[in-house]
Parts: structure tokens; C-alpha cells; sequence
């Protein structure tokens, strides 16, 4: 079985993907060794090889720059508070617009910075997935028909690349523009009570969370119902051929048709060991990003109660809306690394059904 599974392994270029999707972990699991977590995986122990120790340090660094933007706007706040009362005060109330005007630009300046920073590592982990999805895929399809898996690979793979490539371009071309434009309408919402059109900044915001709800629905359903009806298929068609093999050739036919149970059994344990592998690539290539935008979605909102009581109403309302904005744009890299995981998921499991019917 070994000798088995480590000719599939060069044959089949396992060990070039391996390589090749060292580069997508190194910022986050520095300590993790690629080839050694795929050897582990085959025999199901990968408890001693997985690290993330290098996580703590990436939370603690992200808090530290969230803490000095926050202290920023804060301060901002502060000072403009002060000037707002002295000027009040002295009866100037032109004075007290400018003044707000330029307190307002200043923090829109500092936030807007930040989240196109963040919305542009966002978009780069996307493509990222993607990218790997598309590396991974291939090998996946290839181990799938080392099982005997025909039907289903022949149905899975344009579906699956089609639709693995179609929702990354759509997520980065369309929706996270989408989202810059929400942001773009709250921030000229909240210039002067003279222009309110926060509506329609909500408005595009909830689109773009049932966007979502609908293309993973979409997704996740097809690969379903695709790999349902195209599994029995499969075993049935695997059963026939091991059955012909074993009573039309004399003499060494039930050879034959056992040998080919254990090629095929290697082949489905190298695939769920790429799957696994594939799975941890993904977590790695996002959780930073993650990591990074849910720091500053809870540091938005402790802001926002924090300075309630010192800074004018529409400062207030921005800063949630941009907190609002960044959990939106944590819903959707969250959504596209579930989506691929599951659709991993969905493509080991059907394969692993059809073995089951035969």
C-alpha cells in the first residue's frame, strides 16, 4: 500500500503541489511543514504537526495599530469638542462650521485610509483563493479518477472551476465596489443634515449580505445535487468493471480485481489527504485578513460608544456606518473561504459515496 500511494504521489505531481502551496501559509504558519502535514494526514494523525503559534503575535501587532487610530480619532474628537464650546460660547457660529468641517475631514482622511488598506488585503486574499483553488482543483479532479470517479469528474470540474472563478471575479469586481460605493454615500450623508441619503447606503449594504446568502446557496446546492446524482453512477459503472474483470479473465481476473480495490483505496486516501491539505491553505491564506478586520470592526464600534458622549451626532453615526461596513467585508471573505471549503468538502464526500456503492 505504501509503495502504492508514493508512486501516485510522484506520478501524479502531488509533491509539485505541495511545493507550490508552501508560499500561501508561510505569513501565518510559519512553523508548518507542507510535506510532512501530508504524510501525517495519511495515516489520520495531524494533531503534533499543526502550529499557529504565530497567530498571537499577528492579534497582538493588529490590536496595537487599531489602538493608535482609535486614540487619533479620539483625540480629534476632543479637540474639536473644546474648540466647538469656545466658539459657541463667543457667539461665532460660522466659525463652528468651519471647525467641524475640518474636524470631519481630518477623521475621514485617517478611516478611509485604513479601510482601503484593508479592503485591498481583502481583495488579495480573494484572489489568492482563488488562484489556489485553481491549483488545487486539477489535482483533485485527477485523484477523482484514479478512484474510478468518471461521471462525477467529467460533471464536477467545469462546474467547479467555472463557478469557483466566476464568484471570485464577481465578489472582487462587483460587490466590494459596491461596498466602497455604500461607504462613499455615508460619508456625503453625513457632511451636512442638508443631504440624507443613508437609505440608500443601507440599502446597498443588505444587497450585498442576500448577494451573498444566494451565490453560497447556489454553490453549495449544485456541487450537491451534481455529485448525488453522478455518484451511484459511478459505483454502479466501478462495480460492472471490477465484476467483468474478475470473471472474463481466466486465471488472474480476481487478482486483477482486487488489485485495483487497493489502487483505487490508495488513490481515495491520497485525494481525502490533498483535501485536508487544501482545507488548511485556505484558513491560512484568510485568517489574517480575518484577523485584521475584526479588530477593526470591534474597535469601530467601542469608538463610536466611547466618544457618544464628546463628538457631534453625524461623527458618530460615520463611525458606525464604517463599522457596519467592515463587517460586511468580514461576511464576505468569511463567505468565499466557507464556500471553497465546503465545495472541498462536497467534492470528497460524493467521490467517497460513490466508493461506498460499490
Amino acid at each position: 500500500m505504501n509503495e502504492i500511494m508514493n508512486s501516485q504521489t510522484e506520478t501524479l505531481g502531488i509533491n509539485d503541489f505541495l511545493n507550490s502551496a508552501k508560499k500561501y501559509t508561510e505569513n501565518v504558519f510559519p512553523d508548518l511543514n507542507i510535506n510532512e502535514l501530508f504524510k501525517s494526514s495519511l495515516t489520520g494523525n495531524i494533531g503534533d504537526i499543526f502550529k499557529i503559534s504565530n497567530i498571537g503575535n499577528i492579534f497582538l501587532q493588529e490590536i496595537q495599530n487599531v489602538i493608535k487610530l482609535m486614540i487619533s480619532v479620539v483625540i480629534i474628537i476632543i479637540i474639536h469638542s473644546i474648540f466647538k464650546a469656545i466658539i459657541e460660547n463667543l457667539g461665532n457660529s460660522s466659525s463652528s462650521k468651519v471647525a467641524y468641517f475640518v474636524q470631519y475631514l481630518v477623521i475621514v482622511t485617517l478611516i478611509t485610509n485604513t479601510f482601503i488598506t484593508i479592503l485591498d488585503l481583502t481583495k488579495e486574499s480573494i484572489n489568492n483563493i482563488v488562484d489556489f483553488m485553481n491549483l488545487l482543483i486539477p489535482l483533485l479532479i485527477t485523484l477523482m479518477l484514479t478512484t474510478g470517479s468518471l461521471v462525477t469528474t467529467s460533471i464536477t470540474e467545469p462546474i467547479l472551476i467555472f463557478m469557483v472563478n466566476f464568484i471570485g471575479n464577481f465578489i472582487v469586481s462587483f460587490l466590494i465596489p459596491l461596498l466602497l460605493v455604500a461607504i462613499t454615500i455615508s460619508i456625503i450623508s453625513n457632511v451636512s443634515d442638508k443631504i440624507q441619503i443613508n437609505r440608500l447606503s443601507k440599502f446597498l449594504k443588505s444587497s450585498i449580505i442576500w448577494i451573498l446568502g444566494i451565490i453560497l446557496t447556489i454553490f453549495s446546492c449544485t456541487l450537491s445535487l451534481e455529485g448525488t446524482l453522478s455518484s451511484s453512477v459511478d459505483g454502479l459503472t466501478g462495480k460492472t468493471a471490477k465484476a467483468a474483470v474478475s470473471s472474463f479473465i481466466p486465471v488472474v481476473g480476481k487478482i486483477l480485481g482486487d488489485t485495483v480495490d487497493s489502487v483505487i483505496g490508495c488513490g481515495n486516501v491520497l485525494k481525502n489527504s490533498v483535501g485536508i491539505i487544501g482545507v488548511i491553505i485556505i484558513l491560512g491564506i484568510s485568517l489574517v485578513p480575518i484577523i485584521k478586520i475584526l479588530i477593526f470592526w470591534i474597535s469601530f464600534k467601542i469608538t463610536s460608544a466611547v466618544c457618544e458622549v464628546v463628538a457631534d451626532e453625524k461623527i458618530i453615526k460615520l463611525i458606525d456606518q464604517i463599522a457596519d461596513s467592515y463587517k460586511i467585508l468580514l461576511a464576505i471573505l468569511i463567505s468565499v473561504s466557507v464556500m471553497f471549503i465546503i465545495g472541498i468538502t462536497i467534492v470528497l464526500k460524493i467521490t467517497n459515496t460513490s466508493l461506498m456503492y460499490r
